[in-house]
């Protein structure tokens, strides 16, 4: 049979897939049928063999997958089908108390919630170790000049570094936004039809904290058949806003590789990789364009992940069949985003002789500013030292000549300034402020949260 979604045979990488295959969807339920079992015989309600029992049977060794989607045909209900064919694997009497006190989004969120947290887990290490990848690259190009843009603008120097350690602080606020954001994510309710855990009698209260101690996992305090959904939109944004961060990382590499900018330039297996069909010449960045196509259908999950947030009343069943989209190919597609990137960033070309060809092809424009305000250091005022400038620029500019070549004809100005002075304020090397500290404050900082040295 022929697979239909892009998931299936395209993008994503095992580890994550994993986390939401049908299987093992169901083996997490299971997971939270046996720690309910588990806590009702940790308080006397059932016996600990008919717990253990229960425990036996939650697996897919023992129900098959297949038996429990025979059953759902009749019952038109999965959790109902996966709870019968569970209770038809248990011996002795132990089947009678699967499932006992729940209904069925309390095996529904909190299965959910452990696979969000496995899959936090997977991302979390993403962010590590693409961070380590970009601090590493700002400690190799910590000195490489190159020229700022502003409006796809020149604008004045910076360092590649420089450029890059911007953004290992954006990956290390992301880092911390997903420790913030976890406890709040994986949060599961053992709590009833409604909330208010009746079924579960007067140990309601210490079966659903048992039952998320045994698995790992907060609970919701007052919940409703649900858990609250603020919860799932707040780890969807969060996952489209890292998106969004690594698709304008791939925007800056698809820029710097432009033929006429040539700075930079994702890696290309020169002896097999194909860039076109009919120019062969050509080295696309299609890694970099890939992560800015998935991050447009990541982003695209956050509008229906709101919408999923306004339930009728204690709950209704409009979210789900949204959630079985949103979650899996949110996660799946960041996880395959962050592999690329990664791969771009780990063996990224950085063309320093076309930066530098970049910068002198402004003629010294791009150093208005730093004589500018050496100018002011001389004595002479920043609005007169402004008119200087941008006069002489005006001149530069149609005359196609060296901006330090205007300069040095105007005598009032070399007769506060040398020749040489100038000249050397129109270095670019001489301008780019704090960039190669901001670098090392930036690895050094790498060091201190991931405990590793880059």
């Amino acid at each position: 049979m022929s697979n239909l979604c892009p998931l299936d045979y395209r993008y994503g990488r095992e580890d994550m897939k994993a986390i939401f295959y049908e299987e093992s969807r169901l083996q997490y339920q299971m997971d939270v049928e046996a720690a309910l079992a588990r806590a009702h015989a940790s308080l006397g309600t059932i016996t600990e063999e008919q717990a253990a029992e229960i425990t036996r049977v939650a697996s897919l060794d023992v129900v098959d997958i297949n038996r429990v989607k025979e059953i759902e045909k009749d019952t038109r209900h999965d959790i109902m089908a996966m709870v019968r064919a569970m209770t038809e694997q248990c011996e002795g009497d132990a089947g009678k108390y699967v499932h006992y006190g729940a209904t069925s989004n309390d095996i529904v969120d909190t299965a959910v919630a452990l696979q969000i947290k496995a899959a936090i887990e997977i991302i979390q290490a993403d962010v590590d170790r693409f961070t380590l990848t970009l601090a590493s690259l700002a400690k190799r190009e910590r000195d490489t000049l190159e020229i700022g843009r502003t409006h796809a603008q020149f604008a004045i120097p910076i360092t590649f570094g420089f450029k890059i350690a911007g953004y290992v602080a954006e990956m290390l606020r992301h880092r911390e936004r997903l420790q913030q954001a976890k406890p709040r994510a994986c949060a599961g309710k053992m709590a009833g039809a409604v909330g208010t855990g009746a079924a579960l009698g007067k140990n309601f209260f210490k079966i659903q904290e048992t039952v998320m101690e045994d698995l790992g996992l907060a609970y919701e305090p007052a919940a409703t058949q649900v858990v609250g959904r603020d919860r799932y939109t707040e780890v969807i944004t969060l996952m489209a806003n890292i998106a969004t961060t690594l698709e304008r990382y791939g925007t800056e590499v698809r820029n710097l590789q432009r033929s006429e900018i040539g700075e930079a330039q994702e890696p290309f297996d020169v002896k097999k990789q194909v860039g076109s069909s009919t120019m062969a010449q050509k080295r696309n960045p299609m890694m970099s364009e890939n992560v800015c196509g998935l991050a447009r259908v990541v982003r695209s999950m956050v509008t229906p992940t709101f919408e999923s947030q306004v339930l009728w009343h204690e709950r209704d069943l409009s979210n789900s069949s949204t959630e079985r989209f949103v979650l899996p190919h949110v996660f799946v597609l960041l996880d395959e985003m962050f592999h690329k990137m990664n791969e771009v960033f780990s063996g990224l070309t950085v063309n320093k002789k076309n930066m530098l060809k970049n910068i002198e092809s402004s003629r010294g424009l791009v150093m208005a500013e730093a004589i500018m305000m050496k100018m002011t250091e001389k004595g002479i005022g920043r609005q007169d030292a402004h008119e200087i400038v941008r006069s002489a620029s005006m001149i530069a500019e149609d005359e196609e000549r060296q901006l330090v070549d205007v300069l040095i004809e105007n005598k009032d100005l070399v007769a506060r300034m040398p020749e040489a002075e100038i000249r050397s304020a129109m270095d670019p090397a001489n301008y780019t402020g704090g960039a190669k500290e901001i670098v090392d404050k930036m690895v050094a900082e790498v060091e201190r949260v991931l405990g590793q040295k880059v």
